[in-house]
């Protein structure tokens, strides 16, 4: 699926959404975790062990790399890395 990115007035594909929210999510990766472990069926709080303060850091974050903003059922809808790209595609249209 190919949305409108509002920043760029260009496409941005899930994998171009993907390859800019992975390092976002990096960083907030525990010392255990790999960046490598980063896929798009990964579970943020679970599988990548990200815990609900450095959650809230993510989503400030995405917000301000797509400029675009949460609402609480955005929040409440967050469990996976495609989750987040499904929600910014939502966004960015």
């Amino acid at each position: 699926m190919r949305v409108l990115s509002l920043e760029k007035n260009s496409i941005m594909t899930s994998e171009e959404i993907f390859a800019k929210l992975k390092p976002i999510i990096a960083i907030y990766l525990p010392e255990d975790v790999q960046a490598s472990a980063i896929e798009e069926s990964s579970n943020l709080t679970g599988e990548l062990n990200i815990n609900s303060a450095h959650l809230v850091d993510v989503v400030l974050d995405v917000e301000d790399a797509f400029d675009i903003e949460f609402a609480n059922k955005d929040m409440e809808a967050l469990h996976t890395v495609k989750d987040a790209i499904e929600i910014i595609q939502g966004k960015i249209v």
